[in-house]
């Protein structure tokens, strides 16, 4: 959705936010390039690619003590607010709009090739997700009432526009968040589930649609991301990112693969950009004003820090969480199991 707003935070440098608690620290490995960062994956605990405004890029192959920073060459207006990578030399970026493009190396950033762009008027991407290696999906703001929605099976060389009748149709006023990068999961070779926000805000799972117990009636509100579990768990976050301090409706989550859907008894501090499982019953979920975690299959989260981040995303080994946000900043966490 177009109308994400910047909201930057001037922060000191090198914060450390604990809590007793979780006997967790979040550490800041990196900060002040001039990028609000949106896209972050982390490969294992050693390699982390992030994406930003200004056509920022970053990577670490040290678990992040050394970052190598770009701009895209001829992109440096571009907010890439998706990033995935597959290892230290290949990963694709995301940029959203005028034009709504993919680009994809195979040299650690040194060149990026064009793979995938749509000039449509209206044309707005919004996130992008693999189940493997080589099968991926790319949702969009819809577009002739339906979803825009794209695929690859060769690793994000190439993509193919899905045809109207694999493309569901949104409400009048209903889209989708380019906050995170986490809306849309990609489920196998031909499935997927993805979320919306704005005037409604509904669970889609490629077959039907269940409405979400979120709150949701402007265009600054609704879901932003979703989560799940190795099993049938799935949690959604979001709010208002216009009010960044009301807890209504911002998390909801489902024990049964989304068929129905149920609220926190103490939910998140405030709205949230994204959410990830980290390991049996813990999930953590970060937005403007914070951090939040749960260590009970997201039926209560504590705040366990005020320092606001964009996204949130656990390497595959399980073993650290990373953060990132506003004014090129990432920290780290290390998970608990």
């Amino acid at each position: 959705m177009q109308r994400i707003t910047k909201l930057i935070f001037a922060l000191p440098a090198l914060m450390l936010i604990s809590t007793a608690l979780y006997s967790q620290e979040l550490k800041i490995i990196s900060q002040g390039t001039h990028t609000s960062l949106r896209g972050l994956c982390p490969v294992s605990d050693q390699i982390i690619w992030a994406s930003g405004s200004s056509g920022f890029v970053g990577v670490s192959v040290d678990g992040g003590i050394n970052w190598r920073w770009q701009q895209v060459k001829g992109y440096e207006k571009t907010e890439f607010r998706d990033i995935e990578a597959f290892n230290e030399n290949t990963a694709l970026i995301m940029g959203i709009t005028e034009p709504a493009v993919i680009l994809r190396t195979e040299d650690a950033g040194q060149t990026w090739n064009l793979v995938y762009s749509d000039t449509s008027k209206g044309c707005f991407f919004d996130a992008i997700d693999f189940s493997d290696t080589q099968n991926g999906i790319l949702i969009g703001d819809p577009l002739d009432g339906r979803a825009y929605l794209a695929s690859t099976t060769n690793g994000g060389k190439s993509w193919h526009h899905l045809p109207p009748q694999d493309r569901p149709f949104l409400d009048s006023g209903e889209a989708c968040f380019a906050s995170s990068g986490s809306n849309i999961i990609k489920m196998n070779k031909k499935g997927y589930e993805f979320i919306t926000g704005g005037l409604t805000s509904h669970f889609y799972d490629g077959r039907s649609r269940k409405k979400l117990p979120l709150l949701q009636g402007r265009e600054t509100t609704g879901a932003n991301a979703m989560a799940k579990n190795n099993k049938n768990y799935r949690v959604v976050v979001g709010g208002d990112f216009m009010k960044m301090d009301d807890t209504t409706g911002v998390c909801t989550f489902s024990v049964n693969g989304g068929k129905t859907w149920q609220q926190p008894e103490e939910t998140c501090h405030g709205y949230r950009s994204s959410v990830e499982w980290i390991g049996k019953n813990s999930w953590v979920a970060c937005g403007l004003n914070g951090v939040d975690i749960s260590n009970d299959a997201a039926k209560h989260f504590t705040k366990i820090s005020p320092v606001g981040y964009n996204v949130c995303k656990i390497s595959p080994h399980g073993k650290r969480v990373f953060f990132a946000g506003s004014n090129g900043r990432i920290a780290v966490m290390n998970s608990k199991n």
